[in-house]
């Protein structure tokens, strides 16, 4: 969930539009004056659609790729880059670092999976008990049980 809502985003452009200083409705509204503009550049490039949430999409990683090649080899701006194909800006910018560092054999890599899940209750042995093993089992719990008897006689 984003922290402003679609109204709120149509309601700063067009004030922004109406001609109230950015910097104004900035401070009114506790939203970065870079919030702001990219708000305005998204509307004016897709109108009203351009504020609304995107779908979560998996870019591939020839797509990856062609729009890093973009910001680095072309030299596009990544702002402009990010508006063009509708990107997460901290995502195309994690791509480019990644590749500055790695190089772009990074962007075909598989993630981690994350943590393995975690073995809930007590864990089974593999292989089934012997008989040996089931009486000794039988027998220590047994000296246990007698142990407590003893100790409970008067």
């Amino acid at each position: 969930m984003s922290k402003h809502t679609f109204e709120e985003k149509l309601d700063v452009v067009s004030q922004v539009r109406k001609g109230k200083p950015i910097l104004r409705i900035s401070r009114e509204r506790h939203i970065r004056e870079g919030m702001i503009l990219e708000w305005v550049r998204k509307y004016d490039l897709y109108g009203e659609s351009g504020l609304l949430k995107q779908p979560n999409v998996k870019p591939t990683p020839d797509f990856k790729e062609e729009v890093v090649r973009l910001v680095i080899e072309k030299k596009v701006p990544l702002n402009q880059v990010v508006l063009e194909y509708r990107l997460s800006k901290t995502a195309l910018e994690r791509w480019v670092r990644s590749v500055r560092v790695e190089g772009y054999a990074v962007l075909y890599q598989q993630k981690n999976p994350g943590r393995p899940p975690k073995c809930m209750g007590r864990s089974k042995k593999l292989e089934p008990e012997t008989e040996v093993e089931k009486l000794q089992a039988e027998n220590s719990r047994l000296r246990a049980e007698n142990a407590l008897l003893k100790k409970s006689r008067p």
